[in-house]
């Protein structure tokens, strides 16, 4: 079975536009349908990290629809149920889990330099309530650092996965609606492995999100 979401912020698209959705409402759009320009834009379970924000919705569709890159693109949509598994701590958690992934990549550029890897464990802690705000953005400010040190250790490939990894860190302790989501994008930007982090991402949401 496939599942389609749509991402709100209290009902409200996020990702374009402002409509305030109403469960098991119907909504129809009219015209020809083009990706980012006209069209109800719901995602797959494969994109939905790209597209993550402070609610996930299940969606349904009817009519017309067209598969774009990163996106599914319908006539007429509904959402039907919100994913409560996804709360302020999940989401911290599963950018932790992401950025975690991507560490290898600036520890090879950067051995030694723990900035990272203790930004996540504090993330981490803070979504488990155990570290206070004035040490989350302690922790921000120092990956954030690293993330600056690591691009100017190295101008190569290497350089931009170890830079991507310590941004994922960075994201990991920024605004727990939106982290989940940066955090994700830079841990699969890390190195060629990034097809495979994909993969590993949206099996690791899925769990949970209660959906696999």
């Amino acid at each position: 079975m496939e599942h389609l979401f749509k991402v709100l912020d209290n009902r409200r698209s996020c990702h374009g536009g402002d409509h305030l959705w109403v469960p098991n409402q119907w909504v129809t759009v009219e015209g020809k349908l083009e990706p980012c320009s006209n069209g109800l834009h719901l995602c797959s379970a494969r994109d939905l990290f790209g597209w993550l924000g402070p609610e996930i919705w299940l969606a349904q569709y009817r009519g017309e629809r067209i598969d774009a890159d990163d996106k599914v693109v319908v006539r007429s949509a509904r959402i039907t149920m919100q994913l409560d598994a996804w709360n302020d701590c999940s989401t911290r958690l599963f950018a932790c889990l992401c950025a975690e992934q991507a560490l290898p990549f600036f520890e090879r550029v950067c051995p030694g330099d723990e900035r990272p890897r203790k930004t996540i464990e504090v993330a981490r802690r803070f979504a488990n309530g155990t570290a206070t705000r004035e040490e989350l953005d302690a922790a921000w400010d120092a990956a954030g650092d690293a993330a600056r040190d690591a691009w100017a250790a190295a101008g190569d490939a290497a350089g931009d996965a170890a830079w991507d990894a310590a941004w994922a860190a960075w994201a990991a302790a920024g605004d727990a609606a939106w982290a989940a989501g940066a955090a994700a994008w830079a841990a699969g930007a890390a190195g060629a492995a990034g097809d495979a982090a994909r993969e590993w991402q949206t099996e690791q949401l899925m769990k949970l999100l209660g959906l696999a």
